[in-house]
């Protein structure tokens, strides 16, 4: 879970029984994206973020990752909980999510999820 989203995320991966790590309790909290991207990639971790931008260059850079999570407004903590939970309950039978991208955005007060691959093969 990137630093720019709430930790009480990672609760609600826990509750859908997914293990999960916020960057702040790993001692990684102010490290540059790109510093990050080598301890996702070894760690094989999903990556939950909202910088959208800078981490769909560094995931476009990989050949093969865990996956990455996108959650699109800049919303306070309560709304980003609805909407990765709405991400999680989406996904819950699907598997893993190797090198695709799952975003998700408001448009007209409605959630709306976008699932894609990246690197784009």
């Amino acid at each position: 879970m990137d630093e720019c989203l709430h930790t009480s995320l990672v609760a609600v991966a826990q509750a859908h029984g997914h293990e999960c790590f916020h960057v702040n309790w790993l001692g990684l909290s102010g490290e540059t994206d790109w510093d990050l991207m080598p301890r996702i990639v070894d760690g094989d971790f999903t990556f939950v973020t909202n910088n959208a931008r800078d981490f769909r260059k560094l995931y476009a850079q990989e050949e093969l990752h865990a996956g990455l999570v996108i959650i699109v407004p800049q919303v306070v903590p309560v709304r980003q909980r609805e909407l990765f939970d709405v991400i999680l309950e989406e996904f819950s039978g699907d598997g893993e999510v190797v090198n695709e991208v799952i975003e998700i955005t408001i448009e007209d007060g409605m959630a709306i999820l976008t699932r894609y691959s990246l690197p784009d093969v």
